[in-house]
């Protein structure tokens, strides 16, 4: 008799909501966490020419891992799991693991080497600009020979975060983002001075961030008994099905990623100082994707996935319908308030240091552009999963291609009239696409059917955001006063006009009849 699992293969996972609050808190803390560790690298090493070069190196690997680690392979992985947890027994459901983890991490060792070895011809393919300036381009090709290990760990630790939250585990995989900010932080203020180039120092702690994120997983798998025995085995039935999802999930789920990856291809032939204009303001950009965007499709994948093979696609449907309103009800107001007070936040958390009154205005104008595509990132991320969770991998890849030609095209367009910002607000217009095609796919098919109320919803949220608005336009002031406060005058202000904007808006939610017990599933 097969030894049994740490719970029984029908038990739930805590609520979706309430799972969704813990995700939201850890990644909230990860976040902010992040955000100081980009102040503290802003103020270190500002908007400079090696600081484009960091971003660079660090950019092409982190890239990859989002198409690997949080795209396709997540996207891939958690439905077959699921489907074996649901018809087969769990040393079935061991060996898958190990075996996975076997062939990801052989396939990835081949290439991370191979990338290595060619690092100098990947920064020229990615950011083809900095031929213009030899010793950026040398810098970005030395630095992307450290970081590039970072793929491989990031990667095994994404598959056992997968395997945590397939199990109602998703406390430690929403926490370990945070090592790599700690070791980030700290080596920009304790490493730099050992270095000759001080920002190399930076590329050596996502290395060291990467080995510490992977066995923090360790133990909590062993807990649940499904620490893996890595074994190569590529013919292995699961993994051939894995493999097979993967190939067209890395277009379909990745497709933001590849479009700020050709903006960084485009921003390295602008002025010095545009990679990292962008960075800053994607940074914050990310900060409501992450947090919530990215928590609620963590939660609802290994859900969706399970409701499809029960063959109970009302629950499939009321999930998804349940994921769009709480990203509506999130996503709206904080597009808003970046919008609105993209200096002030700009100039709050980076204005230290080597960040200049240049720096704060150019990243605001990009934060903008990429926040009125907000919405339409965290959609993505709730709709995709609508796929993926019935192994439909081939509607997403036509939708990504689409978005992607689309971005490309508004690229070239708008890059000459805004430069930087237009890079932004071309990912933005073709993230839009993407939702919609996305959305209409599963109305179009029955497979998403909304439940009653949407148009009252809608109202209210659109009243909502208004008065939020009005507020937050009557306490922002003058962009000159911001760029010439304290620190402690930034920090109150902002705190003063932030809460406020929050207060308005839960007030004005409950005025026209939107309650908490209307997320509770």
């Amino acid at each position: 008799m097969s030894e049994s699992p740490p719970e029984k293969n029908g038990s739930t996972s805590p609520g979706l909501l309430k799972s969704s609050v813990l995700v939201g808190i850890m990644t909230m803390f990860s976040r902010v966490l992040g955000l100081v560790r980009d102040i503290v690298i802003a103020g270190y090493f500002g908007s400079t020419a090696s600081a484009d070069a960091f971003f660079v190196a660090f950019k092409i690997p982190n890239f990859l891992r989002r198409l690997f680690a949080e795209g396709a392979f997540s996207q891939a992985f958690v439905p077959v799991l699921s489907q074996y947890r649901t018809q087969r027994s769990f040393d079935e459901v061991r060996l898958l693991v190990s075996r996975v983890s076997g062939t990801l991490a052989g396939t990835l060792l081949m290439v991370t080497v191979l990338c290595m070895l060619l690092s100098p011809w990947l920064i020229s393919l990615f950011a083809p600009g900095f031929h213009s300036d030899p010793y950026k381009l040398a810098l970005a090709g030395g630095m992307l020979r450290i970081t590039f290990p970072y793929l491989l760990l990031i990667s095994l630790t994404g598959l056992a975060g997968a395997v945590l939250n397939s199990y109602g585990r998703f406390a430690t995989p929403a926490f370990t983002p945070v090592l790599l900010n700690l070791s980030l932080i700290g080596a920009t203020l304790y490493l730099t001075p050992w270095f000759s180039d001080p920002v190399i120092a930076l590329a050596w702690a996502v290395v060291i961030a990467g080995i510490a994120q992977l066995l923090l997983q360790l133990p909590f798998l062993w807990h649940i008994r499904l620490l893996p025995a890595p074994r190569w085995d590529p013919k292995h039935e699961g993994v051939r099905q894995i493999m097979k999802l993967m190939v067209p999930a890395l277009f379909g789920v990745s497709v933001s990623q590849i479009n700020l990856l050709l903006d960084t291809v485009l921003a390295s032939f602008l002025q010095t100082g545009s990679v990292s204009w962008l960075y800053y303001s994607d940074r914050l950009s990310e900060l409501p994707l992450g947090v919530f965007g990215i928590a609620i499709a963590t939660v609802i994948l290994p859900s969706l996935s399970r409701g499809h093979a029960g063959d109970n696609e009302g629950q499939f449907s009321q999930t998804l319908d349940w994921a769009l309103r709480l990203v509506l009800l999130i996503g709206l107001p904080a597009s808003v308030a970046l919008f609105i007070l993209a200096e002030p936040l700009i100039a709050t958390l980076f204005h230290y240091g080597e960040m200049t009154d240049k720096d704060v205005v150019m990243s605001a104008i990009s934060l903008r552009a990429y926040a009125l595509g907000l919405v339409a990132f965290m959609l993505i991320k709730v709709l995709a999963p609508g796929y993926f969770a019935r192994q439909d991998m081939k509607t997403p890849v036509k939708i990504a291609i689409k978005a992607m030609v689309a971005n490309m095209v508004f690229n070239v367009i708008l890059v000459f009239p805004l430069a930087h910002a237009g890079l932004a607000l071309a990912t933005a217009l073709s993230a839009f696409l993407n939702a919609g095609l996305l959305y209409w796919g599963l109305r179009k098919t029955q497979i998403f059917k909304p439940l009653k109320g949407w148009w009252r919803y809608g109202v209210q949220l659109l009243l909502a955001n208004a008065a939020m608005a009005g507020i937050l336009i009557a306490l922002k002031g003058e962009v000159s006063d911001w760029l010439t406060a304290s620190l402690s005058e930034r920090i109150m202000d902002t705190g003063i006009v932030v809460v406020s904007g929050m207060v308005v808006y839960a007030f004005a939610l409950v005025i026209t009849g939107v309650r908490p017990s209307q997320f509770k599933q």
